[in-house]
């Protein structure tokens, strides 16, 4: 099937992607031609190739190769009657068949790698093994289409396919002297078990077939296409097709095909609808596409290199602002936070794929690629091991671009650098010392996910949780799967929840997921209704967002109830919701300070309610101290219960710090517990492993029963006494409102006023009038004489955003597109085109 250049301008449009044009095969003899190449390329992206394998630097690499494919073949040798591997029960649990394919490919990729054993590297004998293994797999547990499909389907539509695919490519020509017929018996069982396409084939309508998920399979079909004896190349041109689409930036406001999956033009990346997900279905994503167009490389299938640019984006504008010194940030990886994997091991992922991006790409952009690799190697606190790359060439890639004296480690971020996610409901704020991420939700973004017993205690996640990241850490210290293990779910840094017990999904309904097919909703493992109430639910609240001005930035969020307690009356008597606590919250984000606004913190249902100003772990036999100061002035250590001005906590051993002003507050709980808890309590398929740390909490409680209440606070990086000390009432921060209708703070030294109003009418603050809700910055620079101003709309349902700058008239310095600047009466009016923004930051500057 030829791609032709309307299909594709058609489709590729949105994202500005005007060449990728494929050459259609001219005739039989140059299809055989280019499907050579992708095999030849394919084989070296997962084998290597004599010359990379040749490298000192890949021979870790070639040795664990060599090992896992020994132990496979050893199982092999130790399997009883009905075993293919010993040990490994087939017929019942599908993780298990994908499992037996894994190790098959494993073992056809010693045979296909140079520099593996020559008992190994080419071997007759064990490619002839490998085959019998496919044909012995299908005939008794996947050729028969009534008897599988059953588990996750994932393991059959993706995981057992992607197998498969790398096998049949690895041994292509074995399979064709030995089974010719295997190939298309094998392809024809992989099209039926894609049972949420259509035909055997994509469906681009599917919610299955969307983001990640899309591009496994394409890029499967793709390597079918490649061995197949007819019809492969009508396959592969269709797969590219519609792994294409990936690529398209996703428009809210002009969906195509429904679908919500994907790159967004602030630089979110979604997965499932409304999850969060660059730091684990987005990197899968990127390791594909990258792989991919490694595979068609001089094929004369696509000219992959128009694609770069776009990938390049991706890592420039999603991935590296939520990397910090080598660490990938929770707010980023949906259920994933409950993995034993570290946020370190997440961006080796990325790292490869960045240097194989590299390779593809050309002038500043390689340059920038291969730079912001070695600023990651530079800056991590683990090592990023190259042994662990999938492909050898990349092993030898990474080496020539840490030997190259010509290439200068830089970051991708600037300096300074404040980044609102809001299509998907994150922030992030970053300064030389620090990073600050905090996770917001919405009605448009799902407050946590859970799923198949992973991330079992996740309700609080999305309720403007924060991570405050210190310079010069190992992360594994201080977030990662111990955080979630041992802070408590009702305890995470920034939450405000209500004081009660809740049971994890397999506590309530002894599986891990709810099942009720006969119910109206139709409740199976896999159901949209399971998606919507149990794995991922949504907010009900539509303030969710932000501004950015410059390096600063102002956040917030509008707590609420999911949607399974707004739908409970027609949700089945036995389900179960669980009601929110009630907040109004402001991040205002400085340069040395995080300045928190909350307001409204209370319950419509009476209940007590925490609210964690933060919390940190240590390891238990660091050296912690807790001092402060009372509010009359009168020095306090702790842990304990005071009226506090401010508060240090320091950890020696690390020797990190960090500082909280309480600008207005109750009084306060400091703890420091020590807790020990086993990893399996976030995650079932977790190690028994307990794990003890020491739990640093600050809360504020507020009783059962009591009136709503306010605080505001400053959370303080890498703060010292002195700096501490250093702040006084309304010196450098004043907080000029916090209710439930506005919240704005100004500081001083930068010049800045930063605001969130929330509901309908005026909000006054300083000398800032804003007309309804919205989200604003202004920062007077005197010397300068200008005025810069930022503007958004949280709710992404305004059409336009009006404010009033009180003082002299000023006009617009140069047009800003979408911002009209007119004189009024006392100041200057700012209205804002906001229709279909979808939350992005509108700035203008401003002369007198």
């Amino acid at each position: 099937m030829e791609i032709t250049r309307r299909r594709l301008l058609s489709a590729l449009s949105a994202a500005g992607l005007l060449a990728v044009v494929p050459v259609p095969p001219a005739g039989a003899a140059a299809a055989a031609g280019d499907t050579a190449r992708l095999l030849a390329n394919t084989v070296a992206v997962f084998a290597g190739t004599e010359a990379s394998n040749a490298r000192p630097e890949t021979a870790t690499k070639i040795a664990a190769i060599e090992k896992t494919a020994r132990a496979n073949l050893k199982a092999m040798d130790d399997a009883g009657d009905g075993e293919l591997f010993a040990g490994l029960v087939l017929g019942t649990d599908e993780a298990n068949l994908n499992t037996a394919y894994r190790r098959l490919y494993e073992t056809a990729l010693v045979t296909r790698t140079p520099g593996a054993p020559a008992d190994l590297y080419g071997d007759a004998a064990v490619q002839r093994r490998v085959i019998d293994g496919l044909v012995w797999l299908h005939e008794r547990y996947y050729g028969d289409q009534s008897k599988g499909y059953y588990g996750n389907w994932f393991h059959w539509e993706i995981g057992i396919s992607q197998h498969i695919s790398r096998t049949l490519v690895l041994l292509a020509d074995p399979v064709r002297a030995q089974r010719p017929e295997l190939i298309a018996t094998y392809v024809a069982s992989m099209d039926a078990y894609l049972r949420n396409g259509k035909n055997g084939d994509v469906d681009l309508d599917s919610r299955f077939h969307t983001g990640a998920n899309l591009a496994d399979i394409t890029t499967n079909r793709i390597l079918q296409g490649a061995v197949m004896a007819q019809g492969g190349d009508a396959r592969i041109a269709k797969a590219l097709t519609d792994q294409l689409t990936v690529f398209v930036t996703i428009d809210p406001y002009h969906r195509r095909h429904g679908v919500t999956d994907g790159h967004y033009a602030d630089g979110s990346f979604l997965q499932h609808g409304s999850v969060a997900y660059t730091g684990s279905y987005g990197k899968g994503l990127l390791t594909r596409v990258v792989q991919t167009l490694l595979f068609l490389a001089g094929t004369g299938y696509a000219h992959g290199e128009e694609l770069v640019p776009t990938v390049y984006g991706w890592v420039r504008d999603g991935f590296a602002p939520v990397i910090f010194e080598g660490w990938m940030m929770e707010i980023v990886k949906g259920r994933a936070v409950a993995r034993t994997d570290s946020g370190y091991t997440d961006v080796a992922v990325v790292v490869e794929a960045v240097v194989d991006l590299s390779s593809l790409a050309t002038g500043a952009e390689a340059t920038a690629l291969k730079s912001y690799v070695k600023h990651v190697g530079a800056t991590s606190r683990a090592r990023i091991d190259p042994a662990r790359f999938v492909s050898p060439v990349s092993v030898a890639r990474h080496a020539d671009i840490v030997a190259d004296a010509s290439v200068p480690p830089a970051d991708l971020n600037p300096r300074d650098r404040s980044v609102a996610f809001n299509a998907m409901d994150k922030t992030v704020h970053r300064r030389p010392g620090y990073a600050f991420a905090l996770a917001r939700s919405s009605d448009r973004i799902s407050k946590y996910e859970y799923m198949n017993g992973e991330n079992l205690m996740p309700w609080f996640q999305g309720e403007g949780a924060h991570y405050l990241y210190l310079a010069g850490q190992d992360q594994t210290q201080a977030f990662g799967v111990d955080y979630f293990t041992t802070v408590s779910p009702y305890g995470l840094a920034g939450v405000t929840a209500p004081v009660e017990q809740r049971r994890t999904v397999p506590e309530l309904y002894g599986k891990p997921y709810y099942d009720n097919p006969g119910h109206p909703l139709h409740f199976t493992a896999s159901s949209e209704s399971q998606n919507t109430y149990v794995y991922f639910p949504r907010g009900t609240n539509g303030w969710s967002g932000g501004a950015v001005l410059g390096a600063y930035g102002a956040a917030g969020l509008v707590q609420s109830s999911d949607v399974a307690y707004r739908d409970r009356k027609i949700l089945p008597d036995d389900f179960v919701v669980y009601r929110g606590a009630r907040a109004t919250k402001s991040w205002f984000l400085l340069d040395d300070e995080i300045v928190v606004l909350a307001a409204d913190v209370g319950d419509a249902a009476g209940r007590a309610v925490t609210t964690t100003v933060d919390a940190r772990i240590a390891a238990p036999d660091d050296r912690i101290t807790l001092t402060g100061a009372r509010r009359g002035g009168r020095p306090w250590t702790g842990p304990g219960t005071a009226a506090l001005r401010w508060l240090r906590y320091a950890d020696a051993t690390r020797d990190t710090a960090v500082g909280y002003v309480f600008l207005d507050a109750p009084p306060v709980r400091v703890t420091l517990d020590r807790v020990t808890r086993s990893r399996r309590a976030v995650r079932t398929a977790n190690p028994d492993t307990a794990v003890t740390r020491t739990v640093f909490g600050v809360t504020v409680d507020s009783a059962a029963g009591a009136e709503p209440t306010c605080l505001a606070y400053a959370l303080v990086p890498n703060a010292t006494e002195d700096q501490l000390r250093a702040h006084r009432r309304g010196r450098p921060l004043t907080v000029l409102s916090n209710t439930a209708r506005l919240q704005a703070v100004t500081h001083r030294g930068l010049g800045l006023t930063a605001a969130n109003s929330f509901t309908r009418g005026r909000h006054e603050a300083g000398d800032l009038r804003v007309e309804g809700p919205a989200s604003v910055l202004v920062r007077r620079d005197a010397p300068h004489g200008t005025t810069t101003v930022a503007v958004s709309d949280p709710t992404m349902a305004r059409d336009t955003v009006a404010l009033l700058l009180r003082g002299r008239p000023l006009r617009a310095a140069a047009p800003a597109p979408g911002v009209r600047v007119t004189p009024a009466r006392g100041g200057t009016r700012i209205e804002v085109d906001t229709h279909h923004a979808y939350g992005r930051s509108f700035t203008v500057t401003l002369r007198g």
